[in-house]
């Protein structure tokens, strides 16, 4: 019987990264570094199709990566967001929820700014 001398990491503080689009909500609980601790998303939480997309879902995804990131004792996270999702604040509230204090949240979703090049007018 081999025993593990691996140790768990104790970490306090992290950062915490929700990707909201409209069809899924993806949370992944990181160190100070950015390495990746746990991660849940409505798909992995149980939920198809249509119901992926709800706040509801999101909620579940933000509790399911909280519950395996309190192995590593993460208390207080940084949230950056993005993506223009319904689960963008429902999975905020879910980590207050569930006892990560929340300190700064960013807003990184990418903005076009001018777009994609217009099509050419067609030739009849």
């Amino acid at each position: 019987m081999a025993t593990s001398t691996k140790k768990r990491r104790s970490i306090q503080t992290g950062k915490v990264y929700i990707y909201a689009s409209y069809n899924n909500t993806i949370v992944t609980i990181t160190d100070e570094k950015g390495d990746a601790l746990a991660w849940s998303s409505s798909g992995a939480s149980g939920f198809k199709g249509t119901k992926k997309s709800t706040p509801y879902a999101a909620q579940v995804a933000a509790e399911n990566a909280v519950t395996k990131a309190k192995v590593y004792g993460i208390e207080k996270a940084d949230v950056y967001i993005k993506g223009v999702g319904a689960g963008r604040e429902q999975s905020i509230r879910a980590l207050i929820a569930n006892g990560i204090e929340v300190g700064a949240i960013y807003d990184q979703t990418p903005v076009p700014h001018n777009g994609c090049k217009r099509p050419r007018p067609r030739k009849v």
